[in-house]
């Protein structure tokens, strides 16, 4: 139901139920009465309901009686509304209707997690197959300044290490050089960062930008793009937990990187360059289809298979 039907200008409004005249009625109040407006008939006055809502009225006289369903015509309706009270995927019946989809809850969980693990491979293989996809490795742990920083940019295609050198220090010329460098090579290709929602912080690209203790600034920055945090740039970590299918609890639709002993199938290590290309490996594989999958995800626990999910 909508939150709010604006009023029809020009026309009386009522805004209780009992200053409604006599042979007024709404749409719905003609439908019981086995009426409708005649063609070409306008409303005459409008009624306020929920709050916020203008319902239009109409005049009985000038309705004219509904044409009757046949009873081919009620044989479908009934059967229609039956079958929203009926799991399209389990065949489960509910009391209540199941809404769009018709999904019971059960099932709306399984397709949901599903759906996003399709979407993971479609996005993998997005990147996989095209030559512009690249991606961005940085260390910059703040315990380990300045020996153990470094950035690394690799292509996804084919693993290829298209540029690789330290870090530098924050504010000095090393620094800025390697900035213009990842300007000027990142400009026209889609970037691909490791984390999503896990540490250490120190791998977002936009740690090159700032000082460890300095907060991290919100939006996106005009003169580095490629650092800019962003829920709709596809970062490795997003990808492979929609495609590994585990969740922080129990009926969530959020893919989540586990927290359960499971590690990441890429490394995590002081050589960026190797880091990038395991990531890459793994789009590889879940382009592929042969990346594993959690062993209880929800289309692998689900009773019922009606030949769209892997058991």
């Amino acid at each position: 139901m909508p939150r709010s039907v604006p009023p029809l200008p020009g026309l009386p409004r009522y805004t209780r139920w009992d200053l409604v005249p006599d042979g007024l009625y709404t749409r719905s109040q003609l439908d019981r009465q086995g009426l409708k407006p005649g063609p070409g008939i306008e409303p005459v006055g409008q009624v306020l309901y929920h709050g916020n809502c203008y319902a239009p009225l109409y005049e009985t006289a000038a309705a004219v009686a509904k044409r009757p369903c046949t009873p081919a015509q009620r044989a479908a309706l009934d059967r229609a509304r039956g079958l929203q009270h009926e799991c399209r995927r389990c065949g489960v019946r509910g009391e209540e209707p199941l809404g769009k989809g018709r999904y019971c809850d059960g099932c709306r969980y399984v397709v949901t997690m599903w759906e996003q693990h399709e979407q993971a491979q479609v996005l993998a293989r997005e990147l996989v197959a095209g030559t512009g996809a690249v991606l961005l490795v940085v260390d910059v742990e703040p315990g380990a300044l300045p020996a153990a920083q470094a950035v690394a940019v690799v292509a996804v295609h084919d693993g290829h290490a298209l540029y690789a050198a330290p870090a530098g220090e924050y504010g000095t010329a090393e620094r800025d050089a390697v900035l213009d460098e990842l300007d000027a090579l990142l400009a026209d290709r889609r970037v691909i960062r490791e984390p999503t929602f896990m540490g250490p912080a120190s791998r977002y690209p936009d740690a090159l930008l700032r000082l460890p203790d300095q907060p991290i600034q919100l939006g996106p920055d005009p003169l580095h793009p490629w650092a800019t945090r962003s829920t709709l740039d596809p970062a490795v970590a997003g990808i492979w937990s929609a495609w590994f299918g585990w969740t922080d609890s129990p009926g969530s639709t959020i893919p989540s990187v586990p927290r359960d002993g499971q590690p990441v199938p890429w490394t995590r290590s002081l050589d960026v360059v190797a880091d990038g290309r395991s990531m890459a490996g793994v789009l590889h594989r879940i382009a592929d289809g042969t990346e594993p999958v959690w062993s209880r995800a929800a289309w692998r626990t689900c009773q019922v298979d009606d030949g769209r999910f892997g058991g």
